[in-house]
């Protein structure tokens, strides 16, 4: 959900301090997260399948999973590691949405009231919310950014005990150290820049075709400002911002979850560019889009539990 909507969902006094929004606005996401968990789940797991540069690197590194698609990764995902395993990652993704929902929203009122400025009529203009949208975004996943990598990287605990490999963590708080240790604090941000890169498309695309196809419905159908209108412009937003960002969030997802060295460097891709051009050479364009569906869906989803 774009900062823009989140305002007017949760609309809060402006004598309210921006601490209030930020603890309301993360505790809203938050529950969105644990409701719609499953579904991230699934779409990592389906974004590193049959992954390239995995089996250059032989079978050291991992087996080929037959591609299943979302419904059936997931009651894969039942049958071998159980219901609970549908949220295993969950907590780093609390710390995500805390972060990262919670440092937009101010961001963005910060951004809107003090950088951008409103119009003389008080009006925000659409090109400053897509702009400060962006930004905001941005700079919220940035902060996340560690808790991403750390969830990603936990989301693939089952499938490595199901080929026969060590687990790399114990815990959420054995993963933040081992991580900490072994590459340090930029070692933390390891896939930051996709990261970064697919908060500013999904805010993009979220915010101006949410916008953009409200008003039209408003203006050129019977539908009136109601839950159906909400529900309709949320189902186009999330379209095209899954399919903007869809791409970066392969890439962040391959980049955090590659195996790495002594040193922390990255053992199958050396760059977000280096990751992408791998992908596309040795899967094909659309492998840019694994877990392009579930990814829709928990795009959608905050518009539709909301209304």
């Amino acid at each position: 959900m774009s900062p823009a909507e989140e305002e007017k969902s949760f609309p809060l006094p402006e004598r309210w301090p921006r601490a209030s929004k930020f603890a309301l606005s993360a505790c809203a996401a938050a529950v969105a997260e644990l409701v719609t968990f499953p579904l991230d789940l699934t779409k990592t797991r389906l974004q590193v399948q049959g992954e390239a540069a995995v089996h250059r690197q032989g079978a050291a590194w991992g087996r080929r999973v037959p591609y299943r698609g979302m419904l059936g990764t997931m009651a894969g995902i039942l049958q071998e590691e159980g219901l609970q395993k549908l949220w295993q990652g969950a907590t780093p993704a609390l710390y995500r949405q805390i972060v990262y929902s919670g440092v937009r929203m101010v961001a963005y009122e910060h951004l809107r009231d003090s950088m951008l400025g409103r119009s003389e009529d008080e009006t925000f203009p659409f090109w400053k919310a897509v702009v400060g949208g962006m930004a905001a975004g941005a700079i919220g996943q940035f902060f996340a950014s560690p808790t991403d990598l750390v969830k990603v990287q936990m989301q693939m605990e089952g499938k490595r005990k199901l080929e026969g490999k060590p687990l790399r963590f114990q815990g959420v708080h054995h993963a933040f150290m081992k991580i900490l240790s072994e590459g340090g604090i930029r070692g933390l941000w390891a896939g930051w820049v996709p990261n970064v890169q697919r908060a500013a498309l999904v805010n993009m695309g979220d915010l101006t075709t949410y916008d953009s196809v409200k008003h039209f419905l408003l203006l050129n159908t019977p539908l009136v400002d109601s839950s159906v209108t909400h529900s309709v412009a949320s189902f186009c937003s999330g379209l095209v911002a899954a399919v903007l960002g869809t791409p970066a969030d392969v890439v962040k997802t391959r980049i955090m979850n590659q195996p790495r060295d002594a040193q922390g460097r990255g053992l199958l891709y050396k760059s977000s560019m280096d990751c992408l051009v791998q992908t596309v050479e040795g899967e094909g364009f659309l492998s840019l889009y694994k877990g392009f569906i579930p990814t829709w869906m928990r795009m959608v989803r905050p518009f539709l539990i909301l209304f």
